[in-house]
């Protein structure tokens, strides 16, 4: 790992201070014991006493010491996250009980304190704006943790977005049937020039050189992606038909047959939705076709969300929206001259690709630590791979293929 990347592990954790920890604490348990005593979900406290009983079989949240109910207090459910990052709280099966709780959001926050969400909730900070700069520096505290991280948990395709699974697939099939998926959906052939903006470590790109024949360009703002991409294409030996660049979709020049992007949309941000379409069809040639893949949301949760910062902010994805299939549907229509011909649904397919990130990722964690991470960073990513994989199984997130093409085409 890089001295860079080790400045760039996450903002750190802090306990709430002692003269307003008291009451906040106080009111946090309160409110915490209403919610939890509706859930599938038993919590016990520190001695083993019982805080809510639940069903039987239900999975098991364990309170480990006080600070869990000071944390909630002061931060709500980035505190939340904060206390199982510090071993405040613990469970045998965290996507079980990240599930209790995902699959009854409306839920947990009484009626009346869900109206005052833009009092006690964070607002999105105006440094996390994904201007030029701003989505570089965005981008950097994920993507340029390490490669060596990314590859203990990956497949062999160092492919970081939904697989699209059948019955017996590996997940390293699964990605590449992602891949031919939308290769299909686009129509890639031999002799097109396809533009994929977001190139991760290069795995769409060596696919479709490989298997379409076509040339590729791939664009990236992760200078550790763009040197891996790099490497894996040239040990594929697709150096004459797949060029990697370090560019800002905004800065992309050129004229294309084909535009992949693959679940990069999460980090244009709402206010740069509009250029981000509007130079897809600037690059696009008229009779071509795009297909993006993105993670979404129902739209009264996105509109509920969209200004909210939270826990994935401010550990994993700085800078990030998730957005509804309404809000991607009136922006590209307002932006661009392009149309959504139609949309596949496979986010029933992401808690199983996260399943399989997650438990590999915890079955190296010795080899996470000699990249000289720390035991709270551990607990961090499981809770960051749990936290999403229960979003998908219980629907509060869904993930999307969407081909676009030109208005009456």
């Amino acid at each position: 790992m890089s001295a860079e990347a080790q400045t760039l592990r996450h903002p750190g954790l802090s306990v709430p201070p002692a003269p307003t920890a008291r009451i906040r604490s106080g009111v946090a348990r309160m409110l915490f014991g209403h919610a939890v005593r509706r859930l599938p979900l038993r919590v016990e406290l520190a001695d083993g006493s019982a805080f809510s009983a639940g069903p039987h079989g239900a999975p098991t949240m364990r309170i480990q010491h006080p600070r869990f109910f000071h944390r909630l207090g002061a931060a709500g459910k980035i505190g939340f996250g904060e206390a199982y990052m510090a071993g405040d709280w613990t469970t045998d099966d965290l996507p079980a009980v990240l599930s209790a709780f995902a699959g009854n959001v409306s839920g947990l926050v009484p009626g009346p304190l869900q109206r005052l969400r833009r009092v006690y909730e964070p607002s999105l900070p105006s440094s996390e704006r994904n201007t030029p700069q701003g989505a570089a520096a965005n981008i950097s505290r994920h993507y340029d943790l390490s490669n060596e991280l990314f590859a203990l948990f990956l497949d062999e395709t160092m492919t970081y977005s939904c697989a699209v699974f059948e019955r017996g697939d590996t997940l390293e099939q699964a990605q590449r049937r992602k891949y031919e998926a939308l290769a299909d959906m686009v129509g890639v052939e031999p002799g097109h020039h396809l533009l994929e903006i977001g190139a991760g470590w290069g795995g769409m790109a060596i696919h479709a050189a490989t298997t379409r024949g076509c040339r590729v360009t791939t664009a990236t703002i992760s200078r550790e992606q763009r040197d891996l991409a790099r490497e894996r294409i040239m040990a594929s030996g697709l150096a004459d038909r797949v060029e990697v660049v370090l560019c800002d979709y905004r800065d992309l020049a050129g004229s294309y047959d084909r535009i992949v992007s693959i679940e990069m949309f999460e980090a244009v941000g709402e206010e740069y939705w509009p250029t981000f379409f509007a130079a897809c069809d600037r690059l696009l040639r008229p009779d071509g076709r795009m297909a993006m893949q993105t993670i979404t949301m129902p739209h009264g949760r996105y509109l509920a969300s969209r200004r909210s910062f939270g826990w994935i902010h401010k550990y994993i994805f700085p800078g990030g929206l998730i957005p509804s299939p309404e809000a991607i549907e009136t922006a590209v229509t307002a932006a661009s001259t392009l149309r959504i011909g139609h949309r596949v649904q496979i986010g029933s397919h992401y808690a199983a690709t996260l399943r399989h990130w997650r438990e590999a990722f915890s079955a190296r964690a010795a080899q996470v630590r000699e990249l000289g991470l720390t035991d709270e960073f551990i607990r961090m990513w499981e809770y960051y791979l749990a936290y999403c994989e229960a979003g998908f199984a219980t629907a509060a997130l869904g993930d999307e293929q969407i081909l676009l093409t030109r208005a009456g085409r």
